[in-house]
């Protein structure tokens, strides 16, 4: 099947087996390798893209489902040559070690801090009906629990979420 996936940005046309994973597409077929394969069963985290702003698991999408989709990678989170206030935090942070996990962590906390912003309440929030969320160090570890660390960097990856959400 020819599809459109619209992908940082950019329109790129494909052909593909409708059972192919929005991972598969991205990484074996436009060449875009931000989005990690870990697990391919939806429980690691590393695939993580941002779809229509949305965190999503691109190992569990099939690509046919989201033709003209908004896709984000953690390589299309960078504007005009400069690094995402997420990114730039990790670094500053120290924030990964072995950076397998990286991109899908930095492209969760920033679809979490949207997640937060709209006053989405966590399993974790201590009034599920304030009008605003507030991200300490256990709502922020809640929310990122979706994306694993094999390294443990979890010490420096919460910090620097922190940093971003205070701005």
């Amino acid at each position: 099947m020819e599809i459109t996936l619209r992908v940082d940005g950019q329109e790129r046309r494909l052909v593909v087996d409708t059972r192919t994973s929005l991972l598969d597409a991205l990484r074996e077929r436009l060449g875009i390798t931000s989005p990690k394969k870990g697990c391919d069963h939806g429980q690691c985290g590393a695939c993580t893209v941002l779809l229509g702003g949305r965190r999503a698991l691109s190992c569990l999408a099939l690509a046919v489902a989201y033709e003209d989709a908004e896709i984000v990678t953690a390589a299309g989170l960078a504007e005009g040559g400069d690094l995402h206030p997420m990114q730039r935090s990790f670094i500053d942070h120290d924030a990964l070690q072995c950076g397998y996990c990286t991109p899908g962590q930095i492209v969760s906390a920033v679809g979490m801090l949207a997640e937060a912003e709209a006053g989405w309440p966590s399993a974790v929030s201590a009034d599920p009906d304030a009008d605003e969320v507030v991200l300490d160090d256990a709502e922020i570890a809640e929310r990122m629990s979706g994306n694993l660390c094999r390294c443990g960097a979890y010490v420096n990856i919460r910090p620097a979420i922190a940093e971003v959400a205070r701005r």
